[in-house]
């Protein structure tokens, strides 16, 4: 398989022996570097291993893919003036969607201006998908306010009612995804930053509906924080049964969860918004014991997928992945990858690269005709996010991510571990 090594802002050469057949330009802009370099590479990855699958395929409709790919530095302007000159300049026939809520927010703007279908991979909060754009169409299971309700549900499903967290401090960093997550733990308003208005009101909060009573909260600025040790020392001191830690990325999560050591928390159960990723355990060791979080994917999910018309099962992504980059996936590579599987999908099903028809026949979908992916099956409403697709949560253990909740999805699912054994 060859992959291809993208320089910022350069046009991937064509496969060789195919420079003289037509090709469908696609551009991604991605953090490769700054504050979310580490799941930006990992978003190109996905993008890269796909589109070379397709390309080994035969391409799309017989043409090859030339994918397009920029680093926007981990900076909202620089995504945008990128998504911009991919098509004013490059004349690109479709993009994939950016990294993180941050970037995708303004950039949701650019592309429904120029009527461009919006493949978003990691762009969760409620208030991307509340401005009204159209085209637009979101790869995880739900928007960040309502992943609160997997994390209760898990507890009242898996949980006897007297071994259950009755407290709960929630600690989070002031970033557009985290913010959006703790609304709905703690029950607060949706604002749109456009105009002050309400775009939900969350209230009373997903902590409040399980009777979990919250003793402690805090946020820390979205840049340049360090206090790691007094913020666990003022979690800990809180005597919270439930640590609900919303981080902007996996490093601040590492962070976090060394400081809990070091200050010898004793929580009954750690959530973190953050923290799928090797690089977590690899930064945490055992700390990271019984740690839960929520995720898209996982490859014990046995979801089966389409690719080059042809089905492709989670089982085949890991396979491929790591034959490609010596390493097992996460799921900063498996959702871009499924952004691939969806636009590649829709540009067969309209039988064009024409926005607008992409747009229509993935509005088209049901829960019987939907977009098939690694991630499972996937239809939307007219915001743009996805129907009846739960959340998975997943939880450290010896040194493995494993998947725990929902029990009743598939057969492949582990026993949850509680409580946590202190840090």
């Amino acid at each position: 398989m060859r992959l291809r090594g993208l320089l910022a802002g350069s046009a991937c050469i064509a496969l060789a022996g195919t420079a003289a057949l037509a090709e469908i330009k696609i551009g991604a802009s991605l953090p490769l570097t700054g504050a979310f370099s580490i799941a930006g590479t990992k978003h190109q990855q996905g993008y890269e291993l796909c589109v070379d699958l397709i390309n080994e395929g035969g391409g799309i409709m017989g043409e090859q893919v030339d994918l397009i790919v920029s680093d926007n530095r981990s900076d909202p302007a620089t995504a945008i003036n990128q998504y911009e000159r991919f098509i004013n300049v490059d004349g690109v026939d479709a993009v994939f969607g950016t990294f993180s809520s941050r970037l995708s927010f303004p950039v949701a703007n650019i592309l429904a201006r120029n009527g461009y279908v919006h493949p978003v991979p990691a762009g969760g909060a409620l208030r991307i998908y509340t401005q009204g754009h159209q085209n637009l169409f979101y790869f995880q299971p739900n928007a960040a306010e309502y992943i609160g309700v997997s994390l209760t549900g898990m507890i009242a499903d898996l949980i006897d009612e007297g071994s259950r967290p009755q407290t709960a401090a929630v600690v989070a960093a002031d970033d557009f995804f985290a913010n959006a997550v703790e609304a709905g733990f703690l029950g607060t308003e949706v604002i749109d930053p456009a105009d002050g208005s309400v775009v939900e009101d969350m209230a009373p909060g997903y902590l409040a509906e399980a009777g979990i009573e919250v003793v402690y909260s805090e946020k820390w600025p979205e840049e340049g924080f360090n206090d790691w040790l007094n913020l666990a020392n003022s979690i800990k001191r809180s005597e919270a049964d439930l640590i609900i830690a919303l981080t902007a990325s996996a490093e601040e999560a590492v962070q976090l969860t060394r400081a809990l050591q070091t200050v010898r928390a004793e929580p009954m159960m750690v959530y973190y918004s953050q923290g799928t990723q090797a690089e977590f355990y690899e930064g945490t060791g055992d700390a990271s014991e019984s740690i839960l979080m929520h995720t898209s994917w996982h490859p014990s999910a046995p979801y089966n997928g389409e690719l080059n018309g042809e089905p492709f099962s989670n089982q085949d992504f890991v396979d491929a992945f790591s034959e490609a980059y010596g390493a097992e996936p996460d799921e900063d590579s498996a959702i871009p990858f499924a952004v691939c599987q969806g636009i590649e999908q829709a540009i067969r099903g309209a039988g064009t690269t024409d926005n607008a028809a992409m747009g229509e026949w993935l509005y088209a979908r049901t829960a019987d005709e939907p977009v098939r992916t690694i991630l499972g099956r996937f239809s939307w409403d007219s915001r743009g996010l996805p129907i009846d697709k739960p959340f998975l949560i997943a939880q450290w253990n010896g040194g493995e991510l494993q998947f725990v909740y929902p029990t009743d999805e598939f057969p492949e699912v582990s026993e949850l571990s509680h409580p946590k054994d202190g840090f």
